[in-house]
């Protein structure tokens, strides 16, 4: 896909913030298209579909940890990119970020090419896996890759795309234990900072939707699906 034809929606009501950040993005190449309230965010993200959602934390009308959760709810956006701007230090609004769906966050003041940086790993799509089946079952759970849904016991639900992403690798080879590091790499990528703690919150997460005893945790090493 080209630049052109990727289009970054960027929410934040810091008007210094959609000149700079909008300027920088729209320069690389990108279609860019600016709100200033979280009540714009959902509306804007349904009328254009972006492939990466730019959301501040704190903005009227609705704050953008409410707006991300509205979006989340829109199948259309299941595969929508969403990351949060949030100011240094702001440890609670990261956490937030990441129960009401976010994928990722970028931390304010950022320099322009470490911002370019960060969005072109996030737009990163997964290397094309041919010959591998879109559908995986893993004892009562049934996880269908093309239309990203979830089969639990016949029950069917759908989960944020990180979330989705962290489990289909996991339960692409049951009982295998993975690595921190590898899955930090192949659900974020290697171009984005993220800690450790990104991968806890994913994983509580599925361990509350799933099922605790789905998952285990390997003390210093990393997580597997139990069968």
């Amino acid at each position: 896909m080209k630049k052109k034809d990727i289009c970054i929606l960027l929410v934040d009501d810091e008007p210094d913030i959609l000149e700079i950040v909008g300027y920088n993005l729209s320069a690389e190449g990108y279609n860019v298209i600016t709100g200033e309230n979280g009540l714009e965010a959902v509306k804007l993200a349904k009328k254009y579909n972006p492939q990466l959602i730019i959301l501040d934390v704190m903005m009227p009308e609705m704050d953008g940890i409410e707006a991300c959760e509205q979006i989340r709810k829109v199948p259309a956006l299941s595969e929508s990119v969403i990351t949060f701007l949030t100011a240094r230090g702001e440890d609670y609004s990261q956490m937030a970020g990441f129960d009401a769906g976010a994928d990722d966050y970028i931390t304010k003041p950022i320099k322009p090419k470490v911002l370019i940086s960060k969005v072109k790993a996030l737009l990163r799509r997964f290397k094309d896996k041919e010959g591998a089946s879109n559908i995986i079952e893993v004892g009562d759970l049934v996880i269908n890759r093309d239309e990203y849904k979830i089969l639990k016991n016949d029950k069917e639900f759908m989960l944020p795309r990180k979330e989705f992403e962290l489990l289909s690798l996991l339960a692409s080879q049951p009982g295998r234990v993975f690595k921190r590091e590898e899955i930090l790499d192949k659900i974020w990528g290697n171009e984005v900072v993220v800690g450790g703690r990104t991968i806890d919150v994913h994983i509580r997460k599925l361990r509350e939707k799933i099922g605790d005893e789905s998952f285990q945790t390997v003390k210093g090493v990393g997580y597997k699906l139990v069968v």
